[in-house]
């Protein structure tokens, strides 16, 4: 049984005992054996054990891990400390600096946003080494939907930062008029240009974490 040593345990506890978890996990328990699977086994939920459902006051959804090796670690578009930026986080780091003057940071890491609520949440929480989206459809995306329909009976209102088609289909669970949603075009390179860059996502999440009479986020990376 997995354990997230935080309030989820009590929230979403019961999604590890349900039918299509149990087939989950006996197909990733084969994928880790054969194969070179991302994240590491360790690592698949720190998004939730690094943000606990009662600090969770922005969510930002990503697609699957990063497939190559040592780059994914749990939090979407994050990657550890000396693994270089991918582009996808590049352009993030680029948008961050025009929308909030914040230097890009040394490493890509951002576990310091996790810590203050920013829950970094992908769709499918595993893939195959350089094959992208090799777990989809394989039970992940009925666990992330428990997630974020936990998250849409906060009584507290949460920013859904929606980067993509994928984010915002996920965000169609969002429906307590309490929270926000910011979407846009996806960070990535094929398709930056369509409407991230400029968002100002950053600087927007805190202006309705303020209003909805929440401290904002310190978006800089240490």
């Amino acid at each position: 049984m997995v354990t997230l040593g935080n309030d989820w345990d009590g929230i979403i506890g019961e999604e590890f005992s349900k039918p299509y978890y149990l087939a989950l996990r006996e197909f990733l328990k084969n994928e880790y054996r054969t194969r070179d699977i991302y994240p590491d086994m360790y690592d698949i939920f720190n998004a939730l054990r690094l943000c606990s459902y009662e600090s969770t006051k922005a969510v930002i959804i990503g697609q699957d891990p990063y497939h190559g090796p040592g780059q994914a670690h749990g939090l979407c578009f994050s990657v550890k400390k000396g693994v270089a930026p991918p582009p996808s986080l590049v352009n993030i780091f680029k948008e961050l600096q025009s929308d909030m003057g914040i230097t890009p940071p040394p490493h890509g890491e951002l576990t310091d946003w996790a810590r203050q609520g920013v829950l970094l949440l992908n769709n499918v929480l595993t893939v195959r080494r350089a094959c992208a989206a090799s777990h989809k459809g394989m039970g992940w995306e009925i666990f992330t939907d428990a997630v974020i329909s936990a998250l849409n009976k906060k009584n507290t209102p949460v920013v859904f930062i929606l980067w993509g088609a994928h984010a915002r289909k996920k965000a169609e669970i969002i429906t307590n008029p309490i929270h926000y949603k910011l979407s846009c075009a996806h960070p990535s390179p094929l398709s930056a240009y369509n409407g991230f860059f400029g968002c100002k996502h950053f600087s927007k999440t805190n202006e309705l974490l303020i209003k909805s009479g929440q401290p904002p986020i310190d978006w800089t990376i240490q």
